[in-house]
């Protein structure tokens, strides 16, 4: 079978890779012609760059070159290329971090994974500022460059860096807030550095301990979430429920519990 049309996740890998890294140079390239063009999306506060919407139109583009059959799922054009056969469907976010991108700080990233019938099997998160990468395929392992990764032997709470974002609706920003404060004393500090995907992997390297986030899309956590599981963090929602818009932890296994309970007690899941 040729990379084209397979579905084992290392060929998916590999065309992920090769994809990502032209996509984050052309985001690194764009960025000061493109944050001259700077667009609202659902509030004000909630940005879109011309290099947003180039960059995902390359990946998409290169896809549909390289793999044709194949469906895409994408943050600026939602699913702009449907699978005509076979059950590959690939989940881009450009540029994540786009308030990062805008005002030159060195945490934005293109996330590119490959789900088969519905599992996310391969996937890639580039730091396009850095040239850090971070990669994973389902059962082989997480991986930055030759490293293979292990998240955080850490096993309090208590004593846990914990990372967190913010979604742009000010009602949820405001109950965010609150859920916030409440875990601000349970924890050993907080750390927010404005892109789901990094977060992920930062998690899943041991850089934070552990991560947790209401509101996020597919595209913000397919990648950074399989490369986190693969380095053996749970990956999970609220209550059993599977990582998605609601909830999505992610944490080593001795330190899951007691964030999961903490955030259940404090209602992270509820609010706008």
């Amino acid at each position: 079978m040729t990379e084209k049309s397979s579905t084992a996740a290392d060929d998916l890998l590999a065309v992920a890779v090769r994809i990502a890294r032209e996509a984050a140079e052309t985001a690194r390239r764009m960025r000061d012609e493109a944050i001259t063009d700077v667009q609202t999306k659902s509030t004000d506060t909630d940005v879109v760059t011309a290099a947003d919407r180039a960059v995902e139109r390359q990946v998409v583009e290169a896809l549909r070159a390289e793999r044709p059959g194949d469906g895409v799922l994408g943050e600026e054009y939602g699913d702009s290329a449907q699978p005509t056969g076979g059950a590959v469907r690939w989940i881009v976010d450009p540029i994540d971090g786009t308030v990062n991108y805008l005002y030159g700080l060195p945490q934005y990233a293109v996330s590119l994974a490959a789900e088969v019938n519905g599992v996310v099997v391969a996937g890639v998160v580039r730091n396009a500022a850095t040239g850090d990468e971070w990669t994973a395929t389902r059962g082989g392992g997480a991986w930055r460059g030759p490293r293979r990764l292990s998240g955080s032997a850490r096993t309090t709470l208590d004593q846990s860096l914990v990372a967190t974002g913010f979604g742009y609706d000010p009602a949820r920003r405001a109950h965010q807030g609150r859920v916030l404060a409440g875990l601000i004393t349970r924890i050993r500090d907080i750390r927010r550095f404005g892109a789901a995907a990094i977060d992920l992997c930062m998690a899943a390297e041991g850089m934070v301990d552990a991560y947790f986030e209401k509101g996020l899309n597919p595209w913000d956590h397919a990648a950074g979430g399989l490369i986190a599981a693969e380095a053996g963090l749970r990956v999970s929602g609220l209550d059993g429920d599977a990582a998605g818009k609601q909830m999505l932890v992610a944490a080593p296994p001795a330190l899951f519990g007691p964030l999961h309970d903490v955030l259940v007690e404090l209602d992270a899941a509820g609010g706008a």
